[in-house]
C-alpha cells in the first residue's frame, strides 16, 4: 500500500468530519471505507485510531466506530469552555508569536476572505479552523492547544451553519467575523494581549447565537401546534 493512501485516507475523514459529510454520531463501516480509500482494515484502523486520539470519532469495544457525538452535555460543556480557551491562547500567542507564525497567519486569512467572497461555506470553516489552530500553536501551551484541537472539532461542524447565512444581516455577521481576524492578527502582532483578548471575546459573541441554533430545534410551526388542540377530532 502507498503511504500516501493511508494519509489522504486521515485527512479526508477529518475534513468530512469537519464539515458535516459525514454526521455526527454516525457509525462508521470499516468494510466501505476500506474499499472507498483502497486500503486495507489494518492501515485503516490505524487510520480510526488516530481519529480517535484526535477527538474525531470514538471507538467502542464490540461496538465500532462512530463519529464523535454533538448531543446536549457535550454542547453545554462546548459552550462553557470555548471563550476561556479561545481568550487563553489569544493572550500567550501575543506574547509569544513569531514572525513565520504571523506570516502563516496572515496567509489562512487571505484564503479565509476569499471563501468569503466566494460564500464558500465548506472552505470558510476550514479556513476559520486553521486560523484558531494556528493561534494555538504561537501561544506555545502544549495543554491548552489539546484543548483547542478538541474544541475546534464541534465549533468548525457548528460553524457550517454560521457560514451559511439565511439573511443579509446573518451574511454582514460573517463579513464583521472576516474582519475581526484581521484586527486579531494586528493585536497578537503588536503584543497586546488586552486587546486580542478583548476582540476574541466580541469574536465569539459574533457567532455564539448561530451556533446555538444548531443545537436548539426551531419553534413548530402554528398549523402543527394547531393540530395537537385537535388530537379528539379524529
Amino acid at each position: 500500500m502507498k503511504p500516501n493512501l493511508k494519509q489522504r485516507c486521515l485527512e479526508d475523514l477529518r475534513s468530512r468530519i469537519l464539515t458535516l459529510g459525514i454526521q455526527p454520531g454516525t457509525d462508521l463501516d470499516e468494510v466501505e471505507l476500506s474499499a472507498a480509500y483502497g486500503i486495507s482494515r489494518t492501515p485503516l484502523r490505524e487510520v480510526l485510531q488516530r481519529l480517535a486520539g484526535e477527538g474525531y470519532v470514538t471507538m467502542l469495544e464490540n461496538r465500532g466506530t462512530k463519529v464523535a457525538s454533538m448531543d446536549l452535555p457535550v454542547m453545554r460543556t462546548f459552550f462553557r469552555s470555548a471563550p476561556l480557551i479561545y481568550c487563553s491562547t489569544a493572550r500567550l500567542a501575543a506574547e509569544n508569536r513569531t514572525g513565520p507564525q504571523l506570516a502563516l497567519l496572515k496567509e489562512v486569512q487571505t484564503a479565509f476572505s476569499d471563501a468569503v467572497a466566494a460564500q464558500d461555506a465548506h472552505a470558510m470553516a476550514l479556513c476559520n479552523h486553521r486560523f484558531h489552530r494556528l493561534i494555538g500553536e504561537m501561544a506555545a501551551d502544549p495543554y491548552l492547544l489539546a484543548s483547542l484541537d478538541r474544541l475546534l472539532i464541534d465549533h468548525t461542524r457548528l460553524g457550517q451553519m454560521f457560514y451559511r447565512p439565511a439573511s443579509p444581516a446573518e451574511s454582514l455577521a460573517v463579513k464583521r467575523a472576516a474582519h475581526q481576524h484581521d484586527a486579531m492578527i494586528d493585536a497578537i502582532e503588536a503584543g497586546e494581549g488586552d486587546l486580542v483578548v478583548d476582540l476574541t471575546l466580541q469574536h465569539w459573541d459574533l457567532s455564539r447565537d448561530r451556533l446555538d441554533r444548531f443545537v436548539r430545534p426551531d419553534p413548530l410551526p402554528l398549523d402543527v401546534i394547531d393540530l395537537a388542540g385537535k388530537r379528539h377530532a379524529l
